[in-house]
């Protein structure tokens, strides 16, 4: 079972702390981001990209969450655990299908937005004859070279289909009267979902047709040369795959091999979800679920003409009177500054993306060609496609450092790519070390340790986001960058623990999972707790991706109960019950979802007057807390702790893009709180950070 499964639910089951079932959270969340494609104030491609990312979110809720309660539902043991999980995925069927339903209303009502704004997306049935002209000419020169179609009936068995893909059903009605089926996987791996093709004449517009429609246009032509048809009709249909990958527990060399062994099992994973046109006829769907094998556990979804609509989060038209205006990140380090100076002068805090991420590939690049730095030690989780992190790497390799990478090849959906950059930098002399035997790595750290003065020194990055330039870009998180000498011992500790994970080094500064973070956390409430009982002050600030830890919940409770005030700010899944009287009534939640993904994690602590404010690349969820490699840190500088809880508090007065949850997590938008001002906390964010540049 991974670590991230719901074992917290049968955990919570036996301890009996109200908890609201975390799935059901999530998708309460991605409803959040169907909020955004509903939101006509929102321009309309950011709207249709919104699309995609729900689709794309969906996507992966199935491989991973519900695989995991389906694997629950499956093998539980005692009929009550079997029916609270039997219970659960009907509850998750029954809230994605109302989801499905609402999605279908947006994309209709955002493919006539882009209509009238001069951006039309038509289908086989609407093209005029010029355009019909060249959609068969595309068709026969790019699309039908990359066709394979198979038949489906009861004698052959089904191909091993791609969960990546979309596949095309088709009924055939052939010149005799007699029916065949057949299955084809649209190429969309290979050519453009989106296809421009002309205009109207004297008309100022873009018009694309998506590649389904282009093969839809000429069906017949696919078995021209096979079959005497009558009638070809294609009805599209993709499956979802469990995720969850089997490793042994020792992290060597091979795990490489191991590891891209599980990967070809995945492909080949049980399907857990089948989403189909609705309109497909009855005998064609039943053949397909019984060539899939698909069981009582199993969810099945139907659905309008297109699938895979993650394609639209790379939607073509890039008009900018119709996206998000981009800022220009504010500057981190002076172009003339030599990074190393500008860094013992004080710890520098970034908040991405308002801040440029490039100081990140400065201080490394700076690092791999500076005579006076002797090593560079780094954890890589996610990476971006032409990585200048991994660049810098190679080339202090090359200017005699030690380098030594931490690459973790588990982080899910990126093991691929991990992989390959793992055997990069083995090729070209990078110490590269796979990880701890049963945790994930997914500390975000960089140790640099230069020469001076004829001793070392540190120079350290801690961070809430992946050394990712691509994501950088979309991502709302932090870096410290610090030239202190404590933190940079507690960084170096860290890399001395994953290469020798027998030894639990003592630090000055940070918390770690697996050791520390759980127990200092639940210290940090508990002495809220103790002051509000002494009728002192007592506050809780958090802010994070998930909170589903039921024991970290169950403390929060317990200070709403004592009278602590506390707020949270979560992007995802929440698991505490919000808004409940006798329970949670001194809590608050709310939630954002805005042009940038919020992805940084803040716990602040009110700590009589003297306020705790840590940074972490920990969210508060059991797998985060028990199962990984996680560092949490102090802001030491007051001048730092004043920026984020002064962001947290923007964000908190968001009365444009944050959601109340209560309850029911119904995400009801905060309707103005009767403030004489609007405030969005993105944009609010950006003029503040700006403020403090001058």
């Amino acid at each position: 079972m991974g670590a991230g499964s719901p074992e917290n639910a049968v955990e919570s089951m036996a301890k009996d702390i109200p908890l609201y079932p975390k799935e059901l959270s999530w998708l309460s969340f991605n409803a959040r981001v169907l909020q955004e494609v509903e939101d006509a104030s929102v321009p309309i491609i950011e709207r249709v990209r919104f699309l995609g990312i729900f689709s794309n979110n969906l996507d992966e809720f199935y491989r991973v969450r519900v695989a995991d309660v389906r694997r629950l539902a499956t093998f539980a043991k005692g009929s009550k655990k079997k029916e609270h999980f039997s219970e659960l995925l009907g509850n998750i069927n029954e809230k994605v299908l109302r989801l499905q339903a609402r999605f279908g209303s947006a994309y209709t009502k955002a493919l006539e937005d882009l209509g009238h704004n001069n951006i039309h997306v038509i289908n086989e049935r609407q093209l005029t004859d010029n355009q019909r002209v060249y959609v068969e000419e595309y068709f026969h020169r790019e699309v039908l070279p990359e066709l394979e179609p198979f038949f489906i009936d009861d004698r052959d068995t089904m191909p091993l289909l791609n969960e990546a893909s979309i596949y095309f059903g088709i009924y055939l009605e052939l010149e005799d009267g007699s029916l065949r089926f057949a299955g084809l996987e649209l190429p969309t791996d290979i050519l453009p979902r989106f296809v421009a093709i002309p205009h109207r004449e004297n008309c100022h517009e873009k018009v694309y047709i998506v590649l389904d429609n282009v093969i839809r246009a000429c069906l017949v032509d696919v078995f021209r040369f096979v079959l005497p048809i009558e009638r070809a009709e294609a009805y599209t249909f993709k499956i979802s795959r469990d995720a969850e990958l089997e490793l042994g527990e020792h992290v060597t060399q091979n795990i490489v091999d191991r590891l891209a062994k599980s990967l070809k099992k995945r492909k080949q994973a049980e399907p857990v979800r089948l989403v189909y046109d609705s309109t497909m006829p009855e005998v064609l769907l039943q053949l397909i679920k019984k060539k899939l094998k698909m069981g009582r556990y199993d969810s099945y979804t139907p659905g309008g003409r297109y699938h895979n609509s993650k394609d639209f989060m790379s939607f073509p038209a890039d008009l900018k009177q119709h996206t998000y205006r981009k800022i220009k990140p504010l500057p981190t380090l002076p172009d003339s500054a030599n990074i190393f100076d500008w860094l013992r002068e004080s710890n520098r805090l970034c908040y991405y993306p308002y801040h440029d991420f490039r100081v990140i590939t400065k201080l490394l690049a700076s690092a791999a060609i500076d005579p006076k730095v002797r090593e560079i030690r780094i954890n890589l989780y996610r990476v971006a496609q032409n990585s200048r992190v991994v660049a810098a790497l190679v080339n202090a390799v090359r200017n005699q450092k030690r380098v030594i990478a931490v690459v973790e090849l588990q982080a899910r959906f990126d093991e691929q790519a991990n992989i390959h950059w793992s055997n990069e930098l083995s090729d070209a002399g990078v110490e590269v070390i796979y990880g701890v035997p049963g945790l994930k790595v997914h500390c975000k750290l960089i140790s640099i340790v230069r020469e001076e003065g004829g001793r070392d020194r540190y120079y350290s990055h801690f961070g809430t986001g992946n050394f990712n330039e691509s994501t950088a870009r979309f991502y709302c998180d932090f870096s410290l960058l610090s030239s202190d000498d404590k933190l940079g011992e507690d960084a170096y500790r860290v890399f001395d623990f994953i290469q020798q994970p027998h030894l639990q080094p003592d630090y000055h500064h940070i918390w770690m999972s697996p050791h520390t973070n759980r127990p200092n956390i639940l210290a940090c409430i508990d002495r809220e707790i103790a002051a509000a009982a002494a009728g002192e002050p007592a506050e809780i600030f958090i802010k994070c991706n998930n909170l589903v830890d039921s024991e970290v919940i169950d403390h929060l409770y317990r200070a709403s109960i004592a009278g602590v005030q506390v707020r949270i700010i979560v992007r995802s899944m929440c698991a505490l019950l919000c808004q409940t009287k006798g329970l949670s009534d001194n809590i608050k939640v709310i939630s954002l979802v805005d042009k940038y993904l919020e992805h940084a994690r803040v716990y602040a602590f009110h700590n009589g007057g003297d306020a705790r404010v840590y940074l972490s690349s920990a969210d508060l969820m059991t797998r985060n807390l028990d199962h990984r490699v996680e560092v949490t840190f102090p802001l030491l500088s007051a001048a730092h702790r004043k920026t984020v809880l002064d962001i947290l508090e923007l964000q908190w007065q968001d009365n444009q893009k944050a959601r109340v949850l209560d309850e029911d997590q119904s995400n009801g938008r905060i309707a103005n709180r009767n403030s004489k001002r609007n405030v969005r906390s993105q944009d609010a964010i950006y003029r503040y950070l700006k403020k403090l540049e001058v």
